[in-house]
This record gives C-alpha cells, structure tokens and sequence, in this order.
C-alpha cells in the first residue's frame, strides 16, 4: 500500500475512534510514531500545532502528512481527519434535532466530559515523558506553565513563553 493510502486510513481511523480533536493526539502517538514520524517529530508537532491558531488535530495531521508524503500526504491527511466528525456531525444533528428535549441526551453530553479529560491528562504525561531528559528546569516549566494557565492565562502565551525559556535555557 502507498504511502498516501496509508495516511488516508490512518487518520480517517484516528478520527472515527476518538471523540475530540485533543484526545485523538494519543491515538495519532500510537499511530503515527515509527511509521511516518520520529518520536521527536511528533513532540515538536504538537508543540507547533498547539502554538499556532486553529484545529490542533487538524495541524497535527497536515503536518504529519507532509512529513510523510509532502504535499498531497499533508492533503490527504487533511481530509481523512475533516470526513468523519463532518459525517457523524450531520448524522447526530439530524437524530437529537429530534430528541433534543430528552433528559438523557444533556446527561450523555456531561458523562463524556470526565472521560475525555483524564484521556488529556494521561496523553499529556506521556508526551512529558518522551519529550526529552530535561530534569528538574522541565519540571520547573511545567509546574509554572500549569499554574499560568490555572491562574487564566491565555494558552498560546505561556506555550510560547515555554517554548522560547526552553530554548535559552535547555539549549546544549
């Protein structure tokens, strides 16, 4: 199987098996690590993908795509990863259009909400663990970067404000 085919099976089951564009990144790790990039590509794309504006998955999956397959592969991944939600969206909005006043469809939404955020937390340590021997000064980062955000700071800001005490500091 060529590499594009590859790709496109790849996220169009990465996307039909997670529930959020978050939550796919540890799926994708599985995925996508050793077959079309190196652990340390995947590191540094969802790093890029979480700085810049937009669909993070989405990102993540163009950027893996192009790594792997240049262009048409970053293309191809786009759409494996736009086809599912955008089908299952429009399906699930045609069935609770019609049972939108039932009391187990708000309960539904609200027991997904735990689910996914321990998957985020779980997905979050395992990229922390592989994302390279930082020591202490990483931990530093994280714990401070983890109170910025608890304290309401914009996101983007302290991943770049991260990113940039990582590079004078970790630099060897």
């Amino acid at each position: 199987m060529d590499i594009l085919s590859q790709l496109f099976w790849t996220f169009l089951k990465v996307n039909l098996l997670s529930t959020s564009g978050p939550a796919s990144v540890g799926l994708l790790y599985h995925e996508a690590v050793g077959r079309f990039v190196t652990e340390g590509e995947f590191v540094q794309a969802v790093g890029l993908s979480s700085v810049l504006p937009g669909s993070d998955a989405l990102q993540l999956a163009m950027y893996i795509g192009y790594a792997a397959g240049g262009i048409p592969g970053g293309l191809i991944a786009l759409l494996a990863s736009i086809l599912p939600p955008t089908v299952i969206i429009l399906a699930v909005t045609m069935v609770l259009h019609r049972l939108r006043r039932e009391a187990w469809v708000s309960n539904f939404v609200e027991g997904l909400a735990p689910a996914i955020s321990v998957l985020m937390i779980f997905t979050a340590w395992k990229i922390f663990q592989k994302g390279g021997d930082t020591g202490w000064f990483g931990w530093t980062i994280g714990i401070v970067s983890f109170l910025a955000m608890w304290f309401k700071l914009p996101e983007r800001f302290v991943i770049i404000v991260a990113g940039i005490i990582g590079a004078i500091f970790l630099a060897s």
